[in-house]
C-alpha cells in the first residue's frame, strides 16, 4: 500500500505527477493550516510536504499520530517547531540553496525601485498625471558607488552582495551573529547599529525564529542615515513593523522596499498608504524555475526518508 502524502499547496506539474506515482496523493486547495487542521492532518497522514502558514507548532505535535516526515517547501521553517516534532519522531527537512538567486534578484528590485521610487513613478504614469521630461518632480537616489549593509551573511546575503558589488560597485559591510568569512569582499562590522549607521542601504536576509525576531527595532531604524533605504527579504517578524512605519512616516529614513510582513498577508493600512515604501507580495522565490526546484527538493526528501534514507535536507 502506498504511504499517504499530503501536499498543502499545488506545487508544479512535474513534480506533483511525480509524487502521484509514488504516493497517495492529497493536495489541500484550502488555505494556510491552522494548528488544529496540522494536528488532523498528522494523525492521518505518513508525510506532509507544507509551506510557509501552515501552523505546525507544539500544540499539533500531540497524541496519536501517523506522520513521521515533514518536508518543508521553503528555506524557513519557523513555522514549524522542530523540536516538537523531533520529541514526536517526526524528521523535519527543508529547501535551501534553490532559492538563493532568486531572493538576492528580489531584494536587488526592491532596493532599485526604491532608490529610483519606481512605484511612485509607475503610479504617476498610470493615473495620466504624468506631465513629461521632469518625472512629475521625482527625484531618486543613486545606487551606484554607495554602501550596503547585509544583516545576515548567509547564502542569499553573500548572494545580494556580490550583485552589488561588482555589479554597482558598492562598499559592502555586514552584521553576522557569528564571525564569518565571505567570498565576496566585504567587512564584518562589531554590531548591528554600526552597519545600520553606515550603509545608504540596509538590506535584511536572516533566518527568521525567536533568535532574529524585531532584531531591526526601533533603536536599529534611529541609527540609519536619514537617507537610508532599508530592504527586508527575510520573515516580517525580523521587524518591528510599527518602528518601521512611524519612522517612514516621520521622514526619519528615506524608504523601504519590503516583500515580507509581520502578519502577512496582512499589511497595515498606514503601510499602505506611504509612497515612500514599496511593497511586493512576497516574491522571493517566485520564479517557474525556483518554485519547481523547491518542491523536487522537498519530494526528494519525503521520498528519501520513505525508501529508508536520511533526508539530505534535514534539519532536526
Amino acid at each position: 500500500m502506498l504511504k499517504k502524502l499530503l501536499i498543502t499547496r499545488p506545487i508544479a506539474a512535474p513534480v506533483l505527477e511525480q509524487a502521484n506515482a509514488t504516493f497517495a496523493v492529497t493536495v489541500h486547495k484550502g488555505g494556510k493550516l491552522s494548528v488544529v487542521d496540522t494536528a488532523r492532518a498528522l494523525a492521518q497522514f505518513d508525510a506532509i510536504l507544507p509551506t510557509l502558514g501552515d501552523a505546525f507548532k507544539a500544540d499539533a505535535f500531540v497524541g496519536e499520530m501517523r506522520c513521521k516526515m515533514i518536508g518543508n517547501f521553503g528555506v524557513g521553517y519557523n513555522h514549524i517547531d522542530t523540536d516538537a516534532a523531533a520529541k514526536a519522531g517526526v524528521i523535519v527537512s527543508n529547501t535551501p540553496d534553490v532559492l538563493t538567486d532568486a531572493t538576492a534578484d528580489i531584494a536587488l528590485t526592491l532596493l532599485l525601485a526604491t532608490a529610483r521610487r519606481a512605484g511612485e513613478g509607475e503610479r504617476i504614469v498610470r493615473s495620466g498625471k504624468w506631465g513629461g521630461f521632469d518625472g512629475g518632480g521625482i527625484l531618486g537616489t543613486h545606487v551606484t558607488g554607495k554602501t550596503l549593509g547585509v544583516v545576515g551573511m548567509g547564502r542569499i546575503g553573500q548572494a545580494i552582495a556580490a550583485r552589488c558589488h561588482y555589479g554597482f560597485d558598492m562598499d559592502v559591510v555586514f552584521h553576522n551573529r557569528s564571525p564569518k568569512v565571505v567570498s565576496v569582499p566585504a567587512r564584518q562590522l562589531d554590531g548591528l547599529h554600526d552597519v545600520m549607521a553606515v550603509a545608504d542601504f540596509v538590506v535584511v536576509a536572516t533566518p527568521g525564529g525567536a533568535k532574529t525576531t524585531k532584531m531591526i527595532d526601533e533603536a536599529a531604524l534611529a541609527a540609519m542615515k536619514p537617507t537610508g533605504i532599508f530592504v527586508n527579504v527575510s520573515r516580517g517578524e525580523v521587524v518591528d513593523e510599527s518602528a518601521l512605519i512611524v519612522a517612514l512616516e516621520n521622514n526619519r529614513i528615506a524608504g523601504a522596499g519590503l516583500d515580507v510582513y509581520e502578519k502577512e498577508p496582512y499589511v497595515p493600512p498606514r503601510l499602505l498608504a506611504l509612497d515612500n515604501c514599496v511593497l511586493l507580495p512576497h516574491l522571493g522565490s517566485a520564479t517557474q524555475e525556483t518554485r519547481q526546484a523547491m518542491a523536487q527538493m522537498a519530494l526528494d526528501n519525503i521520498i528519501s526518508w520513505a525508501d529508508g534514507g536520511d533526508p539530505p535536507q534535514r534539519v532536526n
